[in-house]
């Protein structure tokens, strides 16, 4: 028998979980989440026992035990910068994501229900690689206002993971490549990778770079300013618009990149020139990353749920195809990444890193 391996990452329009046997798959699913679902709840926050209760239902429907578990491996949220690497939820950690300084994915509630697991349990709840993992360069923190520095808020541990992927399909390290990586969903963050080193990014939570589904991204700054102080909204709801009301949810009311891509089947030519526009801007913060690798670039990497859409990468890569090679990874590959980690520290191989 090996270790027994709970893996959680909880999202904006889905929650998904995988159990493993070391790194042997036993289940791996993923709860959808309509936009209907959360409307009741004030904040992430709200959503804890409902999530926990859906994640519960469903390891007693495939018969599992929580005490069965030797580790839960969380993905990471919202808390200070920090590097990359295994950390052990701790509730200095907790208490970092409930200020909501660097954001409020639901990733945050996923790290609280498996510290709480963890405790009620007995057994280590870490995580690995989160979306705040800092290696900006020095020129990338200007932001043009002094108040606020530009930082990064990126899906690192699926980046990271396929660029050291297509590295071994090239023979190199990844530690010797310029790359761009694109992960496209809720969120779209875009990287420039010198060396090993992500010194690029958007802050794909609810800073700048492309909208995607649910998120605005990089939105005029002076209509901004002047719709805060409309008297129209709240800060609560301007943030909401910002993250998890903005992108395709804000143009298109729909949350899904498989439904949209319907709708322009059946064409809906709004449809069409929205999720156009969302590959538009896509690609032209792929341009952006290789002006900051100075042109040098081994390889443009896209990955990501919305990876799957032939439609949205050929637009794309029409675009960015002088560029360098691309290489195109659909899905995430950070359940399979986590369960890595949460292997490597059950085995002594990597230590958890100081928090």
């Amino acid at each position: 028998m090996g270790k027994k391996i709970l893996v959680m990452n909880l999202g904006h329009s889905s929650t998904k979980l995988a159990v493993y046997d070391d790194l042997q798959e036993i289940i791996k699913l993923s709860i959808p989440h309509s936009l209907a679902e959360f409307c009741d709840f004030e904040d992430i926050w709200g959503q804890e026992d409902y999530r926990k209760d859906q994640i519960n239902a469903v390891l007693k429907e495939h018969d599992f035990d929580l005490s069965n578990f030797d580790i839960i491996v969380c993905r990471g949220g919202a808390m200070k910068p920090i590097e990359g690497g295994i950390y052990v939820i701790c509730p200095e950690m907790i208490e970092d994501m409930r200020s909501g300084r660097m954001g409020s994915p639901p990733s945050n509630v996923g790290c609280l229900i498996a510290y709480k697991w963890g405790l009620e349990y007995g057994i280590p709840a870490i995580t690995a690689d989160p979306p705040v993992v800092d290696e900006l360069c020095a020129l990338a923190r200007y932001s043009g206002m002094a108040e606020i520095p530009r930082k990064g808020s990126w899906h690192a541990l699926n980046q990271k993971r396929t660029a050291r992927m297509v590295a071994t399909q090239l023979h190199k390290r990844y530690e010797d490549l310029n790359l761009i990586v694109a992960h496209l969903g809720s969120g779209m963050s875009v990287a420039a990778h010198e060396k090993g080193r992500a010194i690029d990014v958007n802050n794909a939570l609810d800073g700048d770079g492309p909208f995607g589904i649910e998120r605005s991204g990089s939105v005029p700054t002076g209509d901004l300013v002047r719709l805060c102080y409309s008297g129209k909204y709240s800060e609560r709801e301007m943030m909401a618009n910002v993250k998890g009301n903005g992108g395709l949810v804000s143009y298109l009311h729909s949350n899904s990149g498989l439904e949209v891509e319907k709708r322009i089947d059946h064409g809906d030519t709004l449809a069409e020139e929205v999720y156009h526009a969302m590959a538009y801007q896509v690609a032209k913060e792929i341009g952006a990353c290789a002006a900051v690798l100075k042109g040098q670039v081994d390889a443009i990497i896209i990955t990501g749920s919305i990876a799957y859409s032939e439609r949205f990468v050929g637009w794309i890569k029409e675009r960015v195809a002088f560029i360098s090679d691309i290489y195109v990874v659909p899905g995430e590959n950070e359940i399979l990444s986590l369960a890595e980690y949460g292997l490597r520290f059950l085995n002594g191989e990597e230590q958890p890193k100081p928090y």
